[in-house]
């Protein structure tokens, strides 16, 4: 998904800084070009945010759109995933963003201008499914945590939005960037192991296109101002509403309780 998002502004016409754990890997990707400029970042490595900030800087004078897409899927029960599995989850899917958001946002402060596009997903307006526990966790902390900056950046005219993917074909269900869960507990067997295929034959099935995607995220960030957040994919759409509905239907059924809650 990074990838189509640099190639389409590029094709915009906008100077690009691409960032990945091997910048010579985002080169041979993107080919070269006087707008490109590829550079190594491990967002879970604050050293490698500031330098890469510092990189973009000395070579385009100012940042003015940060995307934050890194992210890892570590897949299984709750009970299952070990606490060190959990942590990298949030170290790349969370933290990550935070590292380089933070490196960022002295420049975009000097510049009084900026905008922050932080990549979620579906998981993370509603997640009533299993084995998406760490992931579900890290996009629902990304989330809150993206709606809480909006209003901290906005009085330096630096903008927000989050963005809601739906199943898009991405490397993410590739063996590469999945992890799952070592089983370790019986009474989640029967359950487990269909669980397991079913997400390994979602891997370039995902009926959502990234390079659509990528063009969409183009307009959004030449919108003035831009959406808080963005719902992406029909699927999308459809879990947004859905939870929606749920949320009003758990109002109306507790509502006089609810109110009844204040000091007489």
């Amino acid at each position: 998904m990074g990838a189509d998002f640099a190639r389409a502004a590029l094709a915009a016409g906008h100077a690009v800084v691409a960032t990945g754990r091997n910048s010579d890997a985002v080169s041979k990707t993107l080919g070269q070009s006087n707008d490109l400029l590829a550079v190594t970042l491990d967002v879970t490595k604050r050293v490698d945010a500031e330098a890469a900030v510092r990189a973009a800087v000395d070579r385009f004078d100012r940042i003015d759109v940060l995307v934050n897409n890194a992210a890892s899927f570590y897949a299984g029960y709750f009970e299952e995933l070990t606490p060190e599995q959990f942590e990298r989850q949030l170290s790349v899917s969370l933290i990550g963003p935070m590292n380089v958001t933070r490196a960022v946002l002295p420049v975009m402060r000097k510049q009084r201008a900026g905008h922050i596009i932080s990549i979620s997903s579906s998981a993370g307006l509603a997640a009533g499914f299993e084995f998406v526990t760490a992931y579900a966790a890290s996009k629902f902390g990304l989330e809150g945590w993206m709606e809480s900056l909006h209003a901290e950046v906005a009085p330096f005219g630096i903008t927000t939005t989050i963005v809601n993917p739906g199943f898009f074909r991405t490397e993410l269900l590739t063996e590469q960037s999945t992890n799952y869960a070592e089983p370790s507990i019986a009474d989640y067997d029967e359950r487990r192991g269909p669980l397991v295929e079913y997400w390994k034959s979602q891997n370039g099935r995902q009926s959502g296109d990234p390079a659509k995607l990528a063009r969409a995220l183009i307009t959004v960030a030449s919108q003035e101002p831009p959406p808080r957040r963005f719902i992406a994919g029909v699927d999308a759409i459809a879990t947004a509403e859905q939870k929606i509905a749920d949320l009003k239907a758990q109002i109306e059924a507790h509502r006089e309780l609810s109110a009844s809650l204040a000091f007489d």
